[in-house]
């Protein structure tokens, strides 16, 4: 049986974007916090020799599945948008790795896109999703820390992607959500942890 092709659909940037973004000649406030406060406080909290035993975050990876698009290519248009402006940075879009027949799904047609942000670009997200995004989280009571994947990973999901104040809310005509992982060099949970919550990551409070 001949192979089913999908139709190759260009998700090209609309309006005013972005410009090209280069690393700022000023260091991020949470690349500066981290050499400061949060490495010497790492290193007398869990008696590191060295500093380059203490863990850092290495990226910051954000996926938005837009199940919806193998319907309706816009739904994918406006999440590649809103991501972008999210993020700073232009996403890619992930496809489909084979058929899916109850799903009306076919191998290689655009599901989702995705960013991976590291160095200035990964500390301004995280300065402006701690400080300004997550207390916009509708009754926020803070992330649990039962999210870890036991190799110093931790992930969350975001039910709506209006808690970004880049996203304009007249302008959404469908509320998606995405999710975010947060990699690090740690080489335990409770190291990971704590390195999130020296940066001030709003984890609920333990019991």
């Amino acid at each position: 049986m001949a192979k089913t092709t999908v139709k190759k659909i260009d998700f090209k940037p609309e309006g005013p974007r972005l410009e090209e973004i280069q690393d700022s000649p000023v260091p991020p406030r949470l690349a500066s916090f981290y050499k400061e406060q949060v490495a010497p406080a790492l290193m007398k909290r869990f008696s590191y020799k060295s500093v380059m035993q203490v863990p850092r975050l290495e990226k910051i990876a954000i996926n938005i599945g837009a199940g919806a698009a193998a319907q309706d290519a816009k739904v994918l248009q406006a999440a590649v948008n809103e991501l972008e402006l999210v993020t700073g940075q232009r996403p890619a879009v992930t496809r489909a790795t084979k058929s899916i027949a109850n799903f009306k799904l076919r191998e290689g047609m655009p599901i989702g896109a995705r960013v991976t942000l590291r160095r200035a670009h990964m500390f301004e997200f995280l300065d402006r999703f701690i400080n300004i995004a997550a207390p916009r989280i509708r009754d926020f009571r803070g992330f649990s820390d039962k999210s870890f994947d036991g190799r110093g990973n931790y992930t969350i999901g975001i039910k709506e992607q209006i808690i970004f104040p880049e996203i304009d809310v007249d302008k959404v005509n469908r509320i998606t959500g995405m999710d975010i992982t947060f990699v690090t060099s740690a080489r335990s949970d409770e190291e990971a942890y704590a390195l999130l919550q020296e940066f001030g990551f709003p984890f609920r409070k333990r019991d």
